[in-house]
């Protein structure tokens, strides 16, 4: 009896460190399992949120069918034991298993998936490929509850027990996001939590002797008035925590940092209110009046935490200005949002919990039962709340519906109503007065065009004052504008005239739809356009009214898919896959610049195809893009890369590659660019000539191979890249242009950087090889000059700047046409004012360019010059 005793006395902290450690494994599992299952699922709002409906819905059948059992066992620890077991050796197997369990359920899944069809195989496919960890899960908080609970006292320890386990579950999200995945990558994660589940089940053991039985939970219906509202407050606390992180993507950076901080901060409150709960109120006898207050508070909390929402945008600028720029002040103005939002709900969401499992236990119900029934609800919310709620009737209207629930399960009639009366009037005059919870950031004298919001992002289409249109998702993320033709149009045809005679095209990412809708002009092209979100396919039709006369055009079919999905579907193939320039940092792009997914795209291509991948070096450091180079490479060891414009502002790096590893052949890219059936011809588009379209690569294996050196390489394992981009995203150490030199430079360092030999088969004429390598060396001077330069509107003032500058360009490659332009154009506005420099600055060109006759017949035009 004395061995006996001492063991119970060192139960309560041994309990609290197990607790801590199957907390921090339970989200590290969640975290690894995630991203593992968006591989297959993709990042499809319904899949991300099908995942997070599959992992409750395990945990509540593990503790609905295994908590009975372990409330009527005389031996919970072994139960302990055992659960803690099953979820290591389940979640140690799954480390070799989720690939091929993976690619079975792509298959089934498809690659345009019915939505109801794919909410039904996402949420199966994830609910029964985690279960035997998930359902051992659910299970684990009973089993300790048993262990620590007395007879005399079956509720006891509720509040701590929850408030250890969640604390942990903080420490996992954080470990794992800040630390563990960057560093080991998911499968090395996943061993560290399944050694931390065998020692919780080892822990377990020390309290190997039997407990006296409880007595005989009751049978009667009584019991069954508590499973209302446990299920409820699961419902509506997942329901308010989807919510919020909804609204909040408009107004953080969407990282997977982002996602960390606000997913711990909700764990942290709901750890401190189930703490606190244990410290003042556990000791009382529970009642209807405290469960009333506690809901009537929760209520309020969620209503003062949406009003937080509404300030979030003015908040976090005021927090950066007082900080100064940093990741770190970042990181912290993304906690202080996620603290707004969450701190106050979170904690009443933590101590009624813990209320109403007090509660129940004492009526008799099980506390496997409890938590399956909250969990359970928690399990329907991604679907009710997340897919049905939110996009049907806004942010707004979607919050006062959970605030209203909380109010409703309030028993007025045994507690004080007028809390609830309050609440609910503040609610209708937030209903009345509130303006939509959305952010939206509209220049002056600029309009909404179009706002839809969708289950995973919210995308407008906003004018500025010139006319000029931006398509944007969630505020955040501008994916292009009609300001931007030229530049979005040369994405496609670049690498589409690279292949001699294309038939079929797939182009991943849609954006504005200039790309694809460029491509899809050429009448010998049928173009596949894969865009993940359905709201942006239809803000698209805003820009792409230029082309085909404003009308569908049928040579183009626009796929609302994951491109990852899309890809290893099986399918056609295609001469031409051009890949969107994803923003690195934004969570889930990372997966599209991995290893696998340039595999899976590789496999795709046709006998002679052409693989294009634009990179936004705008948005991403070298770092980064020393990975994803690294993760082509693998690939495709004899690519290339190219610059989509000579823009300094916005530049765009394509990392190109051909399906048989061969050089171009310059007679088929000329005969391709003389015979290209386009309404608008190449040269529109300053693509006028074969040096033109060759002219615009940077790089070539041996350059690229160098760059990438031994940076770490992006997997579908070891997702380096969606840690790695966030930096620059959370505080630029450079401005794009400094980075686009800072790139040539290096590249430029390589030995044989960039040959002609090594991009063509055979010199089309003597001399060509050299025209071709003086044209490199003239972009890339003019680029460098192009940093100093300063527009202003006086054409005497912008010629001192650029004139000498450019003139040495055109004496290194007269054939460089983006020098020769800009002084066409100055020269002839210079006329009208000072004509004597403008015939002598068209000499020059004449001069420097004689194949060129624009020169010479605007010198001819000039006044005083002889016919």
């Amino acid at each position: 009896m004395a061995d006996r005793a001492g063991r119970r006395a060192g139960m309560p902290a041994l309990a609290m460190a197990v607790m801590l450690a199957s907390g921090f494994a339970g989200l590290g599992y969640q975290i690894v399992w995630t991203q593992q299952a968006s591989q297959w699922l993709g990042h499809d709002g319904v899949a991300v949120l099908a995942v997070v409906g599959g992992f409750f819905g395990g945990v509540a059948l593990g503790a609905l069918a295994l908590g009975p059992r372990i409330d009527r066992s005389p031996h919970p620890a072994r139960w302990y034991a055992g659960c803690e077991l099953a979820i290591a050796l389940w979640a140690a197997a799954l480390i070799g298993l989720m690939g091929p369990a993976s690619r079975l359920l792509m298959q089934t899944v498809g690659a345009q998936p019915a939505a109801a069809w794919h909410w039904l195989v996402a949420l199966l496919g994830t609910f029964i490929l985690l279960l035997p960890a998930t359902a051992a899960m659910g299970a684990t908080l009973p089993a300790m509850q048993r262990l620590v609970a007395s007879p005399q006292r079956p509720a006891a320890a509720i509040g701590w027990l929850y408030a250890g386990n969640t604390a942990g579950a903080v420490l996992g999200v954080l470990a794992s996001a800040f630390w563990l995945v960057p560093a080991f990558g998911l499968a090395r994660t996943a061993a560290v939590c399944v050694a931390l589940n065998l020692a919780c089940a080892v822990a377990a053991l020390a309290w190997r002797a039997p407990l006296e039985p409880p007595p005989p939970l009751s049978s009667a219906g009584a019991p069954r008035r508590w499973w209302l509202p446990l299920a409820m407050t699961g419902l509506l606390g997942i329901g308010y925590e989807l919510l919020a992180v909804r609204v909040l993507s408009q107004v953080a950076e969407n990282t997977v940092y982002t996602f960390a901080l606000l997913l711990a901060v909700y764990l942290v409150g709901t750890a401190l209110g189930a703490a606190g709960w244990q410290r003042w109120a556990a000791g009382r006898p529970g009642d209807d009046t405290r469960r009333a207050r506690l809901l009537q508070a929760l209520a309020a909390a969620c209503l003062l935490g949406g009003a937080a929402l509404w300030q979030a945008e003015a908040a976090k600028a005021a927090l950066l200005q007082a900080l100064g720029p940093s990741m770190g002040a970042a990181l912290a103005a993304e906690a202080m949002l996620a603290l707004l939002a969450f701190g106050l709900p979170a904690a009443c969401m933590g101590a009624v919990f813990s209320q109403l499992c007090t509660q129940a236990r004492e009526s008799g119900v099980g506390m496997g039962r409890c938590l399956g029934v909250n969990t359970l609800g928690a399990a329907l919310a991604p679907l009710l709340v997340g897919v049905l709620l939110l996009p049907a009737v806004g942010a707004k209207a979607a919050l006062l519906v959970l605030v209203a629930g909380y109010l409703a399960l309030a028993p007025w009639r045994r507690g004080p109503g007028l809390p609830s009366a309050a609440v609910a009037l503040a609610a209708v005059a937030t209903a009345v007065w509130a303006p939509p919870l959305r952010f939206i950031d509209l220049p002056d004298g600029g309009r909404i065009v179009s706002y839809q919001e969708g289950p995973q992002a919210a995308v407008s289409v906003v004018e500025d004052a010139e006319g000029v249109s931006r398509l944007r998702i969630d505020n955040r993320q501008q994916e292009g504008s009609s300001h931007s033709l030229l530049a979005d149009a040369r994405q496609a045809l670049l690498p589409l005239l690279l292949h001699p005679a294309p038939r079929r095209a797939l182009f991943l990412g849609l954006g504005t739809g200039i790309t694809a809708s460029s491509a899809a002009e050429d009448p010998q092209l049928q173009v596949d356009a894969v865009e993940l979100l359905p709201e942006v396919i239809a803000a698209s039709a805003h820009f792409t009214q230029v082309f085909h006369g404003g009308q569908p055009n049928p040579r183009l079919r626009l796929v609302n898919a994951d491109a990852r999905r899309y890809v290893r579907a099986d399918g056609p193939a295609y001469d031409l896959v051009v890949a969107d320039n994803f923003h690195p940092a934004r969570s889930g792009s990372g997966a599209l610049y991995t290893v696998e997914h340039f595999r899976a795209v590789a496999a795709r291509l046709a006998p002679g195809g052409v693989f294009c991948q634009w990179l936004p070096l705008h948005q991403m450091d070298l770092d980064t893009l020393r990975s994803i180079v690294r993760a082509f490479n693998a690939v495709h060891p004899g690519g290339w890369a190219m610059l989509a414009t000579n823009s300094l502002d916005t530049p765009v790096l394509g990392l190109v590659a051909r399906a048989d590893q061969q050089p171009f052949d310059v007679a088929a890219l000329r005969q391709r660019l003389a015979t290209a059936a386009l309404p608008r011809p190449p040269a529109a588009f300053g693509i006028d000539s074969d040096l033109a379209l060759l002219g615009s690569f940077v790089a070539g294996p041996q350059a690229l191979a160098r760059f990438a050196g031994a940076a770490p390489v992006n997997t579908d394992d070891h997702p380096v890249v969606a840690y790695l981009a966030p930096r620059i995203t959370y505080a630029p150490d450079s401005s794009p242009r400094q980075r686009l030199l800072a790139l040539l430079q290096v590249l430029a360092q390589a030995p044989q950087a960039l040959q002609p030999p090594a991009l063509v088969a055979l010199e089309p004429e003597p001399g060509w090889n050299a025209r071709l390598a003086a044209y490199w060396v003239a972009r890339d001077a003019f680029i460098t000059a192009g940093q100093a330069v300063r527009p202003v509107a006086d054409v005497r003032q912008m010629l001192a700047q650029v004139q000498a500058p450019l003139l040495a360009v055109l004496r290194t490659s007269p054939d460089f046409r983006p020098a020769y332009d800009p002084l066409l154009g100055m020269a002839s506005a210079l006329a009208r004012t000072d004509p004597a420099a403008a015939r002598a600055l068209l000499a020059d060109l004449a001069r420097l360019q004689p194949a060129r006759p624009e020169a010479g017949q605007a010198l001819q035009q000039l006044p005083g010059v002889l016919p």
